[in-house]
């Protein structure tokens, strides 16, 4: 329920998401949004959280230079994802989210304990397009569905041994993608109004210095241990969903 405080709470929700995605590249709406959705609608949330993402995406795209090793190699998984993620909205018009869910934490689950159970992910590295292709599209498919897109991302980044520089310009080139196509359907539906855009400014002028001060702790990171933290992410969310699923 929203009070006068509302601005406040918005304020320290989006400043903590932003310190959060500056040390990791990535994370501003996964966190954002469900702290947000406790003091206000979901789709307020998201309406709310369109612009400080993308100003956030773009800076982190551009932090770092090496374009050519990165956005210019890999931009079709963006392409892809938003294939998949036109696919992903049409299922979940017929098929419920919660469907989804256990389906890809199992998912998750499965490639972290893939070398223990003998499953082989070594044909990514061996055919590329086709992967890009594959995980493009999933992690579209996981957008429309489940709201997450980064599961997919993730393995395909880890798996090519896609360094850490270039591994949070190319996510944040495919959020800004999809966030860009959810502001066009938001702006067409009328729903991102004078009122929401009035919210959302001060928030995105809040987090962007917030995130470029945090982006120090990201530079710091070797990248064995920012591979770590991805995995420690992979889990997390895995569980999350889960409890999601059997929160009903």
């Amino acid at each position: 329920m929203e009070t006068y405080l509302t601005p406040a709470l918005f304020a320290l929700i989006t400043g903590f998401a932003a310190l959060v995605h500056g040390a990791a590249g990535i994370g501003f709406p996964l966190v954002a949004t469900p702290l947000m959705a406790m003091i206000t609608d979901v789709r307020s949330a998201i309406l709310i959280l369109v612009l400080p993402t993308i100003l956030l995406n773009i800076a982190n795209m551009l932090h770092g230079g090496r374009w050519g090793k990165s956005i210019a190699r890999y931009w079709p998984l963006a392409l892809y994802g938003m294939g998949g993620s036109y696919l992903g909205t049409q299922l979940l018009i017929v098929v419920p989210a919660e469907v989804f869910r256990p389906v890809l934490a199992a998912a998750m689950i499965l490639y972290l304990n893939a070398e223990r159970i003998g499953v082989g992910f070594s044909w990514v590295r061996s055919h590329p397009r086709i992967a890009a292709a594959v995980f493009g599209t999933l992690a579209g498919l996981l957008g429309g569905t489940v709201n997450v897109m980064l599961p997919a991302l993730v393995i395909f980044a880890l798996e090519i041994r896609m360094d850490k520089t270039a591994m949070i310009q190319v996510f944040n080139f495919c959020f800004l993608f999809g966030k860009l196509t959810q502001g066009a359907v938001f702006v067409s539906a009328g729903l991102l109004t004078a009122e929401i855009l009035k919210s959302a400014v001060p928030l995105a002028a809040l987090s962007l210095p917030l995130m470029l001060a945090a982006m120090k702790i990201r530079n710091r990171l070797p990248e064995e241990t920012y591979r770590r933290w991805l995995r420690i992410l992979l889990y997390i969310m895995a569980g999350v969903l889960l409890a999601q699923t059997v929160a009903g």
